[in-house]
């Protein structure tokens, strides 16, 4: 015991001396100041974070470790060791000081990882419920006399002035001017269409906006400001920065992260039907194009925030290309789940989050510190998803799907897993167990969701001396070379090798880095521990080229992929969508096309953006289809990494082996292409209108009355008399049957045909338009009256410019066609 004690101080006290002077002030004992507490450290952190074993050490909770906490470190040791037996595990830890967020097993929080600080009631003097100019000011004085005692420099990012980490970013200085009149309206496209480039003004009252928006970042605070949009001006819309590492790891005048909400004053505000607008500064990115590319490539199989671009102009002055990225809320889920009623839980990111949903027990606090709830809290809530936890855990593998179909979308976590890896999501659940989104539907199923999608496709995109095959580089959230919170570091001079591989004999077996995580050198310091890593700075583990395919499948922090994929049949549907994903989304002939349209379409800004994180021969370097640009700034191509990702999966023993024909996801669908259900589930009725034809792979052959080409579905009257659908429904899934209605006088004639659009844009123009896409992969759509089910059909992969539908019109044969939207159905030729 002694021995063990002896060996942890003196780590304790290793790893105090590694920190800078500005993380730990060594307080002398005559040292008469008060103790800080959050309060006194506006910034995005609170105070300084220590690493999170050293935590139960700061006994004032100053953020420092003082000397006298040093004599009495060995005391702390024998206190925390309850059972006498010469360790310290986890669950012997106290827990976390109020508001900081519970540490994960990873050393991070795995949730809601700081309060927001409450300011709009204490400023509030006209009491409307938010703050003007001269109630700001006030707010600003108390932020600002509680930030002079923190010293020159503070520790990281601060109010401007201050040098964030992220200090290798091109110089700024002010933008293009550019005023309304000098911006054509596009007045004939949806929010989120990755085909046009809007720009978006803001009109902050103050001059120094952007010093008030980085003083009331974590608090209550709106700062508002008119916003035109196409030529339309919206009155006091709220503003603030969002995001953690890309705003702390960007200085001042570089271009951060923006959240605009259009109900902050008027709650029926909207934009095209949207209430809130995130812009993502694309740290880390050359390319810019992570996340559009992302939710592009995902959309078909499951439902994800839409993202395309937008260029922001702020005062009169050009801030660059943005991503425009959906938010996570009411609008969402009922887009895409006919409601928008249920739970919405949010997995905040970081490096060494728990919120993988691991059993934690019956207590609900536990969860609450890992998981944000954004829907009403109600206790119903918390205990399914405490219940769903305890499924997952507890049943035995082999009956575990069973257990897990009623309360969970079992086939869209297995496309969340698969995108997750197959595209490198360095922010992904894979490597962070975070950065998702959970929502239970009103009938009490979860739904797992993409949140975080601007780490993904960069494994390329990292410096020279990427991770070598079989050669565990890092793990989750730190950097090549450095140690997890809970694997101590030997004691080793300052000026050891990053990369040098540690001595693990003597440590506890944790999984640390997942199994198939291939780290990269060279992106660390000794003697530290972990700041954010992964490309420019921020993310967690960096995977690359060679990720594998069932990295973390040993994990316990992640049992969605432990457990889950540990059923042979639900590991082997994974599988599918991986290779899936590999043979038909990494494919460069038609993935190509779309990175050179977003290129064409933003290069000109990128140009010439001040504000911009990357250079612009980085950008030039990150979409050339040229793959000799690979030596050019900003690493490897997304082309490289779309081709090599590619071969390295369709290349995988794990997928190789995998049978050809993919493996139902319900017991109703044969296996094969285009596959017709063995036996139909019982119909409300015999409905003369049935669905007829479908097309979920529509590139180039049947063009939208608007030009487009999109997924589409056909409904046939075989009956003798015209039919009014006005009061049914389409959807693509059994759970959601209500999904999309059709609008009122809507009447298809005997024998007639009516072609719907599946374009998920319920607001285009002419035509009719449904909320939701279908999956090239294989789905179901379903046709209903509000009262049961009038028909539906279940289909597997499908080819490009192949449609699948009935022959001859109205029969129960169904079979590959040549596409003859809203025309009787023709044989494949």
């Amino acid at each position: 015991m002694r021995q063990f004690l002896t060996t942890l101080l003196g780590i304790v006290i290793v790893n105090t001396s590694g920190m800078s002077t500005t993380d730990l002030q060594a307080q002398q004992p005559t040292d008469r100041r008060p103790p800080r507490d959050a309060r006194e450290f506006p910034g995005p952190d609170g105070p300084p974070r220590l690493p999170p074993f050293m935590e139960p050490f700061d006994t004032n909770r100053d953020g420092e470790i003082s000397a006298e906490e040093i004599k009495n470190a060995a005391a702390v040791l024998r206190k925390l060791d309850r059972n006498r037996d010469g360790r310290i595990t986890e669950d012997e830890l106290p827990p976390p000081p109020e508001g900081r967020g519970f540490r994960g097993p990873g050393g991070g929080p795995g949730g809601p990882m700081r309060q927001e600080r409450k300011l709009v009631k204490q400023f509030d003097k006209d009491g409307n419920g938010r703050l003007n100019l001269q109630e700001r000011q006030a707010a600003r004085k108390l932020l600002g006399s509680q930030q002079n005692g923190r010293g020159p420099g503070g520790r990281g990012f601060g109010p401007p002035g201050r040098r964030g980490r992220g200090s290798n970013h091109p110089p700024v200085s002010p933008g293009p001017a550019v005023s309304v009149s000098d911006v054509k309206p596009v007045l004939d496209a949806p929010l989120y269409d990755r085909k046009v480039l809007r720009t978006v003004f803001l009109e902050f009252e103050a001059h120094d906006w952007e010093a008030e928006l980085a003083e009331f970042k974590d608090t209550d605070v709106e700062v508002p400001a008119t916003v035109t949009v196409d030529g339309k001006r919206y009155d006091d819309v709220g503003v603030h920065f969002r995001g953690m590492s890309s705003f702390r790891h960007v200085s001042a005048g570089h271009k951060r992260s923006l959240n605009l909400s259009f109900d902050f004053v008027d709650r029926k505000q909207r934009l095209y039907g949207y209430k809130t607008l995130n812009l993502l500064n694309c740290m880390g990115d050359p390319s810019m194009m992570s996340t559009v590319l992302y939710s592009h490539l995902a959309s078909p199989h499951m439902p994800v925030p839409k993202a395309n671009f937008v260029k922001v102009v702020i005062n009169g002055r050009s801030w660059g290309v943005y991503a425009n990225v959906q938010q996570f809320n009411k609008e969402f889920v009922a887009e895409h789940y006919g409601s928008s009623k249920g739970a919405r839980w949010k997995v905040s990111g970081n490096p060494q989050a728990d919120g993988g949903l691991r059993y934690l027990g019956e207590d609900v606090a536990g969860y609450r510190q890992r998981f944000e709830i954004k829907s009403k809290d109600e206790p119903e809530s918390w205990k399914a998803l405490i219940s769903l936890c305890r499924t997952i855990e507890q049943t035995p593998t082999d009956k575990l799907e069973q257990a897990l179909e009623p309360i969970l979308d079992i086939d869209g976590l297995l496309w969340f897993l698969a995108f997750d890896v197959a595209l490198v999501n360095n922010d992904g659940y894979w490597t962070r167990a975070s950065d998702y989104s959970i929502y239970r539907d009103r009938r009490g199923k979860f739904h797992i969701l993409p949140h975080d999608m601007n780490e993904a496709m960069r494994g390329g995109h990292g410096p020279p001396g990427g991770g070598r095959r079989g050669r565990p580089g890092g793990f989750p959230g730190g950097r090549a070379g450095e140690f997890p919170p809970d694997r101590a570091r030997p004691a080793a001079p300052r000026n050891d090798r990053p990369d040098r591989e540690p001595d693990r004999a003597n440590l506890p077996q944790r999984d640390f880095p997942p199994r198939g995580f291939r780290g990269r050198r060279g992106r660390g310091f000794p003697g530290r521990f972990p700041g954010p890593g992964g490309p420019g700075g921020p993310g967690g583990g960096h995977g690359g080229v060679d990720l594998e395919p069932l990295v973390s499948v040993d994990n316990p922090r992640m049992p969605l992929r432990s457990k889950v994929l540990a059923v042979p049949a639900l590991r082997q549907r994974y599988l599918q969508r991986v290779r899936a994903i590999a043979e038909r989304s990494l494919d460069w002939k038609t993935l190509g096309p779309i990175v050179a349209q977003c290129r064409l379409l933003i290069e000109k800004e990128v140009a010439v953006d001040t504000r911009k994180l990357e250079t612009f021969e980085a950008f030039q370097a990150a979409t050339s289809n040229d793959t000799a640009a690979d030596d050019r700034p900003g690493g490897p191509s997304l082309r490289s990494f779309v081709e090599q990702r590619r071969r390295f999966l369709l290349d995988h023993a794990d997928l190789a082996r995998l049978p050809r024909e993919p493996v139902p996801p319900r017991s109703t669908k044969n296996s094969g292409k285009n596959p017709v259900p063995d036996k139909q589930p019982p119909l409300t009725n015999r409905s003369p209108v049935v669905i007829n034809e479908l097309m979920a792979a529509n590139e180039k052959t049947v063009a939208t009355p608007d030009g487009k080409f999109e997924d589409w579905i056909e409904l046939f009257n075989r009956g003798n008399r015209p039919v009014d659908v006005s009061r049914f429904f389409l959807s693509d899934s059994r759970e959601s049957l209500r999904k999309w209605s059709f609008p009122a006088g809507t009447v298809i004639p005997a024998g007639g045909h009516l072609v719907i659009w599946a374009d998920k844009n319920p607001r285009a123009g002419r035509g009719l338009h449904a909320g939701f896409k279908l999956s090239r992969g294989g789905e179901g759509v379903y046709l209903s009256d509000g009262k049961g089910l009038l028909d539906q059909i279940e289909f597997g992969p499908q080819d490009s410019e192949v449609s699948f539908g009935r022959f001859p019109d109205g029969t129960a044969s169904w079979r590959s066609l040549t596409p003859s939207a809203g025309k009787t159905n023709q044989r494949s030729r």
